[in-house]
């Protein structure tokens, strides 16, 4: 018997004021999934996030999560849930240090003691932030730093963990240090949803993906069937990541 999605948008619009920017999304994630979502400028992926996010309302179609719908509800109740996000450029709390931009991710759970034990496991898996523990979020490198804002996510425990852009602003070296740790926080158990223009190295850790273009889905197989598609090798597996202005 096949499982409920831990997070599914069924015919999806979504609009910024009377301007309609995504039509009939369909996206299914299952618990442990590691699904990637491609596409250029302007496609609508970052808008996606923030439909699922709550930050931008749908005016058709639903959005659970575990069977829940939390379409229409405040982005408070939705990550409260269980959805948690890595967003573009990061964001920590650069005057914060590292140790309390991760408990900012731990802000609304009440197991303490667990808190304190996550925060030992997110600092075995990012050992470069146990050496600045107690430094203050600006002085991190852009790689250390979007290792702070993993570790910041993944301490709200998330039923899933959306990426917007990872490999935005990294260095090539740190891309693939960046693509091996989402590999590693989603065999341990996390579904995770990426956003990505990079789409070979994307679809090289992913198990399925989407193709968003100008606000429709036009593709989605899996990611090996995506590598090999000759649509998909014209049109995105030319080059690597490119700015996004979403």
């Amino acid at each position: 018997m096949k499982t409920d999605p831990i997070l599914q948008l069924k015919n999806v619009d979504t609009f910024y004021g009377a301007i309609q920017v995504l039509y009939d999304i369909n996206v299914e994630i299952y618990d442990g999934e590691l699904i990637c979502l491609l596409g250029g400028n302007a496609s609508g992926k970052s808008t996606t996030l923030k439909t699922i996010l709550g930050v931008c309302r749908i005016k058709r179609g639903s959005v659970t999560l575990a069977g829940e719908r939390i379409d229409g509800k405040p982005t408070k109740h939705i990550v409260s849930k269980g959805v948690a996000i890595v967003p573009e450029n990061r964001r920590i709390f650069p005057r914060l240090t590292v140790l309390e931009n991760m408990e900012m991710g731990a802000y609304l759970r009440t197991d303490s003691d667990q808190v304190r034990s996550d925060i030992e496991k997110m600092l075995e898996l990012f050992p470069q932030l146990k050496e600045r523990l107690h430094k203050p979020g600006v002085v991190l490198s852009g790689g250390e730093q979007q290792m702070l804002a993993m570790a910041r996510a993944l301490l709200s425990n998330p039923k899933i963990l959306l990426m917007d852009e990872p490999s935005m602003g990294l260095a090539p070296v740190l891309v693939d240090r960046q693509f091996d740790l989402i590999q590693e926080v989603n065999k341990r158990g996390t579904a995770i949803f990426v956003v990505e223009q990079n789409a070979n190295m994307a679809l090289s850790i992913a198990n399925r993906g989407y193709v968003l273009q100008t606000g429709s889905i036009v593709l989605t197989d899996t990611a090996q069937n995506l590598l090999n598609n000759p649509m998909m090798k014209k049109a995105y597996l030319g080059g690597g990541a490119h700015p996004s202005h979403e």
